[in-house]
């Protein structure tokens, strides 16, 4: 179970889903209002393989994840969160990914994780360079290494994620 937040997180989570493959599950919660237009993604995954799982609350957002994550049919769940995560929520997460083989995801606001996650990134586009594509990725929380800050970029021809030596360097 990994944590992303910032402006750059849907990117993030775009990213990862085309890079494991199969098919993504996406879990939002009522209070949720970002739309996801199957346009938009089309880079990264086709939107066959994207299960969108509509909740009316953090709740049962939290028990959807688990069980799709311990069912190990998808490759991927990412799951929208507004309220900070507790540990025992978090470790659930974290064995029900290991027992399904699945990798979960949480989009996160700024500042607000869980203590069980293995990883958490910050996302933000770079702007001021004449890419749109540009990203700053910030991995803030690693469980077993080092911490750093990459300019990515994604290619969707190639469908690969670049990493950009950032600008002067």
């Amino acid at each position: 179970m990994h944590e992303v937040c910032g402006p750059g997180a849907y990117t993030y989570a775009f990213v990862l889903a085309a890079r494991l493959g199969g098919v993504c599950m996406w879990v939002r919660g009522r209070r949720d209002l970002t739309l996801i237009n199957p346009n938009g993604f089309t880079d990264f995954i086709a939107p066959s393989e994207l299960i969108f799982c509509n909740t009316k609350d953090e709740i049962q957002s939290l028990a959807v994840t688990e069980e799709a994550l311990r069912a190990g049919a998808v490759s991927l769940v990412v799951v929208s969160l507004n309220k900070p995560l507790g540990l025992t929520e978090g470790r659930r997460l974290q064995l029900a990914a290991r027992d399904g083989k699945s990798t979960g995801l949480a989009i996160i606001p700024e500042g607000m994780g869980s203590n069980a996650a293995e990883t958490r990134w910050r996302c933000a586009p770079v702007f001021g360079h004449g890419d749109s594509t540009l990203q700053k990725w910030e991995l803030i929380k690693n469980k077993s290494g080092t911490l750093g800050a990459w300019h990515v970029r994604w290619d969707a021809t190639s469908r690969r994620l670049i990493m950009v030596s950032p600008a002067g360097k």
